[in-house]
């Protein structure tokens, strides 16, 4: 069945693919990919050069020259056959993400659909690319304005969604006219090169240059030449706070635009008004999906103390109902987690749990035996903390589930939830309506997103995606998150035989 679906995406081969858009480029190192499902070899990719880079960063040059001037439904038009392809090629590519990064076949199949759902909104949104007619001061005058496409837009993107978020980041961006450079995640790399062999048969079929999609593969030293690179006005990365922190210092040193994405230390507010049945599901998907590698995962349960322990004792009980073990067996609920050093990291927040005073009700541990070869797969937990401890504060990329208890009214949770250095994600669960708007009110959460009545991960294409704080402050996917690709223009436009000037100022010659 691997073989089969590798097969089909043209990844047959142990050196799977180029790291590039260009044909005849290799290089003499590869990374190995290796699938934390059964710790095989999956493939190896190349990794970029120097010299391959610039030969890249050239051809996306010359394609963009081309790509602004065909007009955006035409654009659209090329994404909606991405589209299409990706619908025929989604069992494959959702075992391809399943395999590559462990995630549940669902899920994986879920993350292709994203691609397409995003595809179908980038194509409607080449018709809506509007600007806006403002009333000139002036007589006869006209004044608007309009919207550009910026260039190369560089996209670096992480291991968790090693596809959905190349496709938020280049769908809209290529759409509004620009085209995109990928560095994906080195711990993923064949499904970067299963999304640009798809994607490339497109471009062909439609004679458009394939420098419109590169990618290019390497650890954080291509990410540095891509930051650094004043070729590329826009840098849109996924990651960690620290990465985000040096990708954002080294775009502003040279004045260009980074949208980042970055940490969620998510948190759901349960009120004692609160349907257990509701809080069941989205607790637990938020907390265990992804194996916990999710941004949006859900790190934080925040519970008022009169139906405290009625949460506590249905976690505790559902969480041995939990099936772990290979991903692409449908009837697992959590896969493994992506690598030995993600397990550590695991392993290690458990233990600072425990001195500093927490305790588990669900204890954790990494499993082992048939099955769990590969050595990534663990048991979520759940741990009794407060706020205040330092690992609560910090996101571990883990499913650890942290139970804390507020006594007194929303507002006091609320601060307990938005008392945390990152602001991505939040939920509240409540069948009171003033909560829910509280929660939703400027007073309320601060974070990007906030929900009521569903859990922390899950977001739909068509809202714009992202948060504030460590989060970092960008926005993807829906709404008007598509500005951040393009470059405003305004315009004015005298049809008079005079030049008077603005603000009524007199210059006569």
């Amino acid at each position: 069945m691997q073989k089969d679906f590798l097969t089909s995406l043209g990844l047959a081969d142990k050196n799977a693919g180029t790291s590039t858009g260009l044909k005849n480029i290799n290089s003499d190192s590869y990374i190995e990919s290796f699938s934390p499902v059964d710790g095989k070899l999956i493939g190896s990719v190349s990794v970029t050069t120097k010299e391959q880079y610039e030969a890249v960063v050239a051809e996306s040059q010359a394609a963009f020259k081309e790509w602004r001037k065909i007009p955006a439904p035409k654009r659209g038009e090329v994404v909606r056959q991405y589209g299409e392809a990706l619908r025929k090629n989604k069992e494959a590519l959702g075992k391809l993400v399943s395999y590559e990064m462990g995630k549940s076949l669902q899920e994986g199949w879920g993350e292709v659909q994203e691609m397409i759902d995003i595809c179908d909104f980038a194509v409607g949104l080449s018709r809506q690319l509007y600007g806006l007619t403002m009333h000139s001061e002036r007589p006869e005058h006209r004044m608007y304005e309009q919207w550009h496409p910026m260039g190369i837009v560089g996209i670096i993107s992480a291991f968790n969604f090693p596809v959905a978020v190349w496709a938020w980041n280049s769908m809209i961006a290529m759409i509004c006219g620009d085209v995109c450079i990928w560095k994906g995640s080195e711990k993923t790399p064949l499904c970067s090169v299963a999304c640009q062999n798809i994607f490339h048969e497109v471009l062909r079929a439609n004679n458009v240059p394939e420098g419109v999609s590169c990618i290019v593969t390497g650890d954080y030293k291509v990410g540095e030449w891509m930051s650094q690179d004043k070729r590329l006005p826009l840098i849109s990365a996924t990651g960690s706070t620290r990465m985000g922190r040096i990708v954002g210092t080294e775009v502003a040193k040279r004045l260009g635009n980074s949208l980042l994405e970055l940490g969620g230390n998510n948190a759901i507010i349960i009120t004692e008004t609160a349907d257990i049945d509701v809080v069941l599901t989205g607790a637990v998907f938020g907390a265990v999906g992804t194996c916990g590698q999710r941004c949006t995962s859900t790190r934080r349960l925040i519970v008022n103390e009169k139906i405290y322990d009625k949460v506590k004792n249905t976690l505790v009980k559902a969480y041995p109902q939990l099936k772990i073990g290979d991903p692409l067996d449908q009837n697992n609920h959590v896969g493994p987690l992506i690598d030995k050093d993600s397990v550590n990291s695991y392993l290690n927040s458990i233990e600072e749990v425990g001195k500093q005073g927490g305790s588990f009700l669900v204890e954790g541990g990494v499993l082992d035996g048939p099955g769990y070869e590969s050595g990534c797969y663990v048991k979520p937990c759940i741990a009794e903390v407060n706020n205040e401890m330092a690992i609560v504060q910090h996101e571990t990329f883990a499913p650890i589930l942290y139970l804390i208890k507020y006594s007194g009214s929303l507002e006091e949770a609320i601060a307990i939830q938005n008392d945390v250095p990152q602001g991505l994600s939040s939920a509240v669960m409540t069948n009171s309506l003033k909560d829910a708007e509280i929660f939703l009110s400027a007073a309320g959460s601060d974070c990007g997103i906030a929900n009521v009545n569903i859990g922390t991960s899950g977001a739909e294409i068509g809202g714009a995606f992202g948060g504030e704080k460590e989060t970092g402050g960008g926005r993807e996917s829906g709404s008007d998150a598509w500005k951040a690709y393009m470059r405003r223009q305004t315009n004015t436009i005298n049809y008079s035989n005079v030049v008077p000037l603005a603000q009524g100022i007199k210059f006569d010659l």
